[in-house]
């Protein structure tokens, strides 16, 4: 697809998802006078995520990569949740760039996300996060943590208690992590369900019977006139190795929220945080698609061993409902260029796909039957992003300069594998993250001149608008389930969220203490600012979701100050409060590592990404998810 002359190519402007807390900014520069956006919207957009392979091989990255194959990733990963950025690593996540050819970006000349000019102000690495936690084996992790971290897929690669290479590579900050549990047997056998554990978690249902703060007393003693209930609090009650495990989920299904973690997924009532149902695995999760079905049926992957050479490729399909064990199936194992790396999980219609750099397959939902595999022409999904009935790809042609990769977005039809139309990104974009599937919102990146751009695409594949963010510096949260070295997860965003005609994103605090920020709604035919709500003198907001037509945010607390739930009309305005969760528990709040969010039922839950501990003892009083209810 060429590009008529008389257009701009895509310029950056959105970036990679930030840390919801931020960190403390540099100095930033002072923004030069915007320019004149471009007349015409770029023919072709920017292209996606596999990022590029380090100048030099690095530990754990330095394979090659075939012409055409995604890159290893490395530049614009996300940094690891409480690591400072290293000197002169990436800036935040959305600055504007000069245009992918050299030209200046249309809306001025500012530091950007790569240390390239750019319109959202210098920031540090992609996701910044409160101070390094110790690197010893089986560290603990310190409170206050939040965001999605760029460990998402390998279990073996941890935040805290893992030995780290931390590698700069122009101007951008990645990791590389050992292998800790090289301890473990390996086990060729198709995985299974263990028998049922007979352990509960431990849960504090804020009446003083224990397991609250210090002294374990009532989580409610201190509540004030109009503050939300703590309904519960649980503890981890698993006996995980010394790293610790990350966490999958949660998912709310009617009155059960779920999660999975280490060799195990769990249901537990949302009423009162007491388990109801439990099945055990023999090796680790390794990942899960993003969200059940609206029937409650979920597919999570299993390594296909215990050792340090298991593959994730054992796939399980769950009730989420009654905690039943469904169909099991592996994806077929193949060697070289088109076996299956890292693969990320997607579901969309009756069909569940398995995608990574070598390859992707989709499984019926109803049985685990293989339905479709590697497509015939020559450029190959490597990534998939889907909800509802609709799928989304993200596909990488072969082509001989892979610093220059050529890359398109796919609408894919679930149950064939076959593309509704193909959406070709400007030579050397790629992407990113799938923000919304529908309305289709993706942020892609040009890592060889270190730039972004968010585009939004209609429901036929065609450039509806580039959303144009101005001077500001935006944030999301990504992330979540481990590391994946070679392939790409593209859902799991928050702090983004979108109607049929509007995006909506906040803002970077103002401070990493005491700051505030603003919620920005774009319209998504124009790709401009509609209106911005302000979060209110020492708050920030992190928007959700929709909900009744309506935005639903997490007014994040502080130390000192609860969090809350609140709503933003589609006009904008003030927010609307529907739980203020009580001061008395502000830190307790705040002390979950890798947060994750879910509101049903008149409950807002947070639930930790990841858990870790010291030891044995501090293992099981680690706080692993909270409830606040009216």
């Amino acid at each position: 697809m060429s590009q008529p002359p008389s257009q701009q190519p895509p310029q950056g402007g959105f970036g990679s998802p930030q840390d919801p807390r931020g960190v403390p900014q540099p100095p930033a520069q002072p923004p030069a006078a915007p320019a004149q956006p471009p007349t015409a919207p770029p023919a072709q957009p920017p292209a996606a995520p596999p990022a590029q392979p380090p100048a030099q091989p690095a530990p754990g990255y330095g394979f090659p990569q075939a012409p055409g194959q995604p890159p290893a990733p490395g530049y614009g990963y996300p940094q690891a949740p409480g690591q400072p950025p290293a000197p002169g690593q990436q800036p935040g996540p959305y600055a504007q760039q000069p245009g992918p050819y050299g030209q200046p970006g249309p809306y001025g000349q500012q530091p950007g996300p790569y240390a390239q000019p750019g319109p959202y102000g210098q920031q540090p690495g992609p996701y910044g996060g409160p101070p390094a936690p110790p690197q010893y084996p089986g560290g603990p992790v310190p409170p206050g943590g939040s965001g999605g971290g760029p460990f998402k897929g390998k279990t073996v690669a941890v935040v805290a208690g893992a030995v780290a290479v931390v590698l700069a590579v122009g101007g951008v900050t990645w990791w590389a992590v050992s292998d800790n549990e090289s301890e473990r047997t390996t086990n060729t056998q198709p995985t299974g369900p263990a028998p049922e554990p007979t352990a509960s978690a431990s849960v504090d249902k804020g009446d003083g019977t224990g397991g609250g703060r210090e002294g374990n007393d009532d989580l409610n003693a201190g509540r004030q006139p109009g503050e939300a209930k703590v309904e519960w609090l649980l503890k981890n009650d698993v006996d995980l190795p010394r790293n610790g495990a990350n966490v999958y989920g949660p998912w709310v299904v009617g009155d059960t929220i779920v999660k999975a973690m280490y060799r195990g997924i769990e249901g537990f009532s949302t009423a009162d945080g007491k388990k109801k149902w439990s099945v055990p695995f023999t090796t680790d999760v390794c990942e899960a698609a993003n969200a059940p079905t609206a029937n409650g049926t979920l597919v999570i992957g299993l390594k296909d061993g215990t050792g340090d050479r298991a593959d994730c490729r054992v796939l399980q399909q769950i009730d989420l409902k009654t905690g039943k064990a469904g169909w099991k199936t592996e994806v077929p194992k193949s060697t070289g260029f088109s076996s299956l790396s890292d693969p990320t999980l997607a579901m969309a219609g009756n069909t569940v796909v398995a995608a990574g750099t070598g390859n992707s397959y989709g499984f019926s939902l109803t049985d685990g039957k293989q339905i479709f595999g590697k497509p015939s022409d020559g450029c190959q999904p490597y990534a998939f992003a889907g909800a509802g009935n609709r799928l989304v790809a993200a596909a990488s042609c072969r082509v001989s300069d892979y610093k220059n990769p050529q890359q398109e977005i796919w609408e894919v039809a679930p149950a064939t594998g076959k593309p509704k139309w193909k959406y070709q990104l400007a030579r050397g974009w790629e992407v990113d993250k799938v923000y919304s599937v529908s309305p289709l919102v993706v942020n892609a990146v040009q890592e060889e001149k270190k730039q972004r751009t968010v585009l939004a695409l209609t429901d036929a594949g065609k450039l509806r608008s580039q959303l144009s963010g101005g001077n500001d510096k935006y944030r999301a949260q990504c992330g979540g389930g481990g590391l994946i070295v070679f392939g790409q997860r593209l859902q799991g965003c928050v702090g983004v969220a979108a109607d049929a005609d509007t995006f909506y994103m906040s803002t970077e605090p103002t401070s990493l203490t005491r700051g505030t920020n603003d919620v920005v709604a774009f319209d998504l035919n124009t790709g401009k600012p509609k209106w911005r709500a302000k979060a209110g003198a020492d708050k920030t907001m992190l928007p959700l979701r929709m909900e009744g037509g309506k935005l639903l945010v997490y007014v994040e607390g502080s130390w000192d100050r609860g969090g809350a739930v609140a709503t933003l009309a589609p006009t904008g305005g003030r927010p609307t409060v529907l739980l203020q969760h009580p001061a008395s528990v502000a830190r307790i709040e705040r002390d979950f590592w890798q947060p994750r969010y879910e509101y049903a039922g008149g409950r807002f839950f947070i639930a930790s990404g990841r858990v870790s501990a010291q030891n044995d003892k501090a293992e099981l009083e680690t706080k692993t998810m909270i409830a606040f209810g009216e």
